[in-house]
């Protein structure tokens, strides 16, 4: 929430190591101002969720991909 405060404009991402949050640990993120996640496996050194379990995550937030 602070970074999204003090640099209203960045881009604040959930990425690699996504698996080791709960989907309300990471509900909360985008509660308190993350804005994108980093979506499937490419350029990660750690596994992130399904395709289809993020898009489920996303419809249940009320978010839609860009």
């Amino acid at each position: 929430a602070t970074t999204r405060i003090a640099l209203p404009r960045a881009r604040v991402r959930l990425s690699a190591g996504r698996t080791a949050l709960t989907r309300e640990a990471q509900a909360l993120c985008f509660f308190a101002g993350a804005n994108s996640i980093f979506f499937g496996d490419k350029l990660l050194t750690a596994p992130n969720p399904e395709e289809s379990d993020d898009r489920a995550l996303l419809r249940t937030l009320g978010l839609a991909p860009a």
